[in-house]
């Protein structure tokens, strides 16, 4: 059955998010993280964290440990210095995702290079489908990315070029102009968060700005339809 009948939207808005400023990183939360805890935000489906993170220039984060989870990054602005024990060692830059899958264990560091400016990323975690699986590491510049649809930057299955992850779960990246529209259909049974990362859009008629996220479950076929009420970026992420 296909409907544009939109079950009620959960909003989180951006102030409401958690906060920790720590001089050289400046981190809001979505869902409880460190010490910023919210048992009414734990987590959406397999969607485990959701930060917006601001790092100083010439800081970052010293090498620490991760296992079975799926870490994804996105530049929004700057460049973000990663090395792991994987013997990966990258420069990612301004547009570009990030996908690490810390399976049965990995250790990685991540600075910024800059001298003079903040590099503005989100760091979000999905949980993995397996555990003690072999850490594994990927890439997408998105740069240069069309506006006006959705990319598919990461899937199960790898699909359409996408960068593979351990979960049934699709992330997308939509670029949009002003007053442009796109539209996402969600099978039945799925889930979705929308994640503003720049701009203002409209959800189903909903307004969302910058750092607000929205999520909904439906039971029926269904379109989502988008439309940036000026320049904007946004992730989506299609959850089992």
């Amino acid at each position: 059955m296909n409907t544009n009948s939109l079950p009620k939207l959960n909003i989180r808005r951006a102030k409401d998010r958690g906060f920790a400023d720590h001089g050289w990183l400046k981190a809001t939360h979505t869902f409880s993280f460190a010490d910023y805890h919210d048992p009414a935000h734990m987590r959406f489906r397999s969607l485990r964290v959701m930060n917006e993170d601001r790092v100083a220039p010439g800081q970052g984060f010293g090498t620490h440990p991760h296992r079975d989870m799926e870490i994804i990054t996105y530049i929004i602005s700057g460049q973000l210095q990663h090395k792991d024990s994987m013997g990966n060692g990258r420069i990612i830059e301004t547009g570009d995702f990030q996908y690490m899958s810390a399976g049965s264990g990995v250790q990685h560091s991540e600075f910024n290079p800059s001298k003079t400016e903040a590099v503005h990323l989100y760091q979000i975690w999905i949980m993995p489908d397996e555990r003690d699986a072999e850490p594994r590491y990927a890439e997408m510049p998105m740069a240069g990315a069309a506006a006006g649809k959705l990319h598919l930057i990461a899937s199960k299955s790898g699909r359409e070029g996408s960068m593979a992850m351990r979960q049934d779960a699709e992330l997308f990246l939509g670029k949009l102009n002003a007053s442009e529209p796109c539209t996402h259909t969600l099978r039945a049974g799925r889930s979705v968060w929308l994640q503003v990362a720049e701009g203002k859009v409209t959800l189903n008629g909903e307004a969302l700005s910058e750092g607000d996220g929205a999520s909904l479950t439906t039971y029926a076929d269904m379109t989502l339809d988008i439309t940036a009420r000026e320049k904007a970026t946004i992730l989506l992420f299609d959850l089992d």
